[in-house]
């Protein structure tokens, strides 16, 4: 096995750790908001399980009506929330690739800024389309609650 001498400068190494840290903290972010739509997920499926239950119990057609429909408006929210999850975790992979270029490039003296700018803008951009869904998420989730009172009128 042949070994290759990289000439490595340790304040380029230095330097290299300095630039990787700030795409860091966008991954703490990242992460800190997995774990809340993850828990609004498990909570939408366990919600779905118990309206599930009702509708198959029930007897009158109305109920039954009134069962679909929050089921329906679960799914939807469920699919949200997992575009959400899917928007973090290509994210997360981007911000990932980009700490791995920007070391890299910085260390090796490769001219790899363009490509770990877009790949970050891009992480930002995948991060900010997640914010919005889990915002849509959540506003559907204060719609649920036309489903338990929906006699119950709204104030404008």
């Amino acid at each position: 096995m042949i070994a290759m001498a990289l000439p490595l400068d340790p304040s380029g190494i230095t330097h290299s750790i300095q630039l990787a840290v700030a795409p860091v903290f966008l991954l703490t972010a990242v992460a800190g908001m997995m774990g809340v739509v993850a828990g609004r997920l498990a909570r939408i499926i366990d919600r779905g399980r118990k309206v599930e239950e009702r509708a198959l119990a029930c007897q009158e057609a109305q109920e039954l009506q009134l069962a679909l429909q929050e089921l329906a408006w679960l799914r939807r929210r469920g699919r949200l929330a997992n575009v959400c999850i899917g928007l973090l975790t290509l994210c997360a992979l981007l911000i990932g690739l980009t700490i791995v270029v920007l070391f890299v490039g910085e260390t090796l003296d490769w001219a790899t800024s363009r490509w770990a700018a877009n790949g970050f803008l891009t992480g930002v951009l995948a991060f900010m389309l997640a914010l919005l869904s889990f915002f849509v998420e959540t506003l559907m989730a204060m719609r649920a609650l036309d489903f338990h009172m929906p006699h119950a009128r709204r104030r404008s």
